[in-house]
């Protein structure tokens, strides 16, 4: 398919990157003379028809900027027939050949639903929380890590003159990899994340014994998904503590601060590649893809296969989300699962093992 017009959105939450994905799509596509329309809101653009042409100096500085010039949306309206049927006229009107989607699981559903509806889609992670699972990183997941190490810091110098545990929780929905990595960055004496179950007994023991032991600052930190959402496990976890040990306790949501923020260089690079890789991809006549990190390479990972891995990983798998596999590619995936959540288990550990 020779591809005239393409478009680009940003869908779901927002992430450091989202920009360089988008300027490296334009400017891949433009080396290619190839047309370029963002589609403003996610894919409530498509629904609204708001949608703009993109040029080389559109996407001139974005590559600094957090958040997306382009807008985002989580759009129920799409999932509909008559919200497909609106995207659709909308991509008819303007003549756009394909979409370049960034965004998290979510986006990537909706481009299948495009992909199938006669528009080639290619999806480019853009979440935080690094919560797909068949990528080794997603881009926004180090401009994460990195504000939450320094907002930890900076809990460091009071919770050392005031000889206080922080309880800290931060975003990842059902992920705890921000809690987890940034517990190890930040020297924390224990963390909470959903993947293992979390021995409140032990915590307390350990924050008793070194403070008896002299050590005065401790930092806790809590994945948003320990306990379900809402369940205010950091913040129980606070009282429980300073309660059993003695020790003054401060609990802190950081919230959406997370998700702000210049994107970090390792951000920037991941975004520019995997939105060059996208418009690459759909050059090659190739569609209903995902651009993914394995073992520091670059590789384009089927959306559905995509899906079924992170419902293997994550305990939810449906009847008939296996059929479409053969038996060799069902043993790759729990291969693939095993070895990540060992993995989890082994930095779960070296944060217990440092806690000193």
């Amino acid at each position: 398919m020779k591809f005239r017009k393409i478009g680009v959105l940003t869908s779901g939450g927002d992430a450091p990157g989202m920009n360089a994905s988008i300027r490296a799509v334009v400017r891949t596509a433009l080396d290619n003379g190839i047309e370029v329309l963002g589609v403003v809101g996610g894919y409530r653009g498509l629904i609204d028809d708001n949608v703009r042409k993109l040029t080389s100096r559109d996407v001139s500085g974005v590559i600094a900027l957090g958040g997306t010039f382009l807008l985002t949306d989580r759009c129920d309206e799409f999932k509909t027939p008559e919200g497909m049927a609106k995207a659709l006229e909308t991509c008819r009107k303007h003549e756009i050949d394909a979409i370049v989607a960034i965004g998290g699981d979510g986006t990537f559903r909706g481009a299948t639903d495009l992909t199938n509806h006669g528009i080639p889609t290619i999806g480019v992670t853009g979440t935080i929380d690094n919560d797909i699972t068949a990528t080794d990183y997603t881009v926004g997941f180090d401009t994460a890590m990195n504000t939450v190490t320094g907002i930890i810091d900076c809990l460091r110098d009071t919770g050392e003159s005031h000889a206080r545990c922080m309880v800290t929780e931060v975003m990842g929905r059902h992920c705890g990899e921000i809690a987890l990595y940034t517990a190890i960055a930040s020297g924390a004496v224990a963390v909470a994340i959903p993947e293992i179950e979390f021995d409140v007994d032990a915590c307390v023991k350990r924050i008793a014994e070194l403070r008896a032991a002299g050590k005065r600052n401790f930092q806790v930190i809590v994945s948003e998904g320990v306990g379900g959402y809402h369940s205010h496990f950091g913040e129980e976890l606070a009282k429980i503590i300073e309660e059993r040990t003695g020790v003054e306790s401060r609990f802190n949501c950081l919230g959406h601060i997370v998700r702000g923020g210049q994107p970090t260089l390792r951000d920037r690079l991941a975004a520019s590649c995997m939105g060059s890789m996208a418009v690459e991809l759909l050059l090659q006549d190739k569609s209903n893809l995902v651009v993914c990190e394995l073992n520091s390479e670059l590789v384009p990972v089927d959306i559905n296969y995509s899906f079924a891995i992170d419902r293997m990983y994550k305990n939810k798998l449906k009847d008939g989300d296996l059929d479409a596999y053969t038996e060799e590619q069902i043993a790759e995936m729990r291969d693939f699962c095993a070895r990540k959540s060992a993995h989890i288990k082994e930095l779960y550990s070296l944060v217990e093992e440092l806690a000193k």
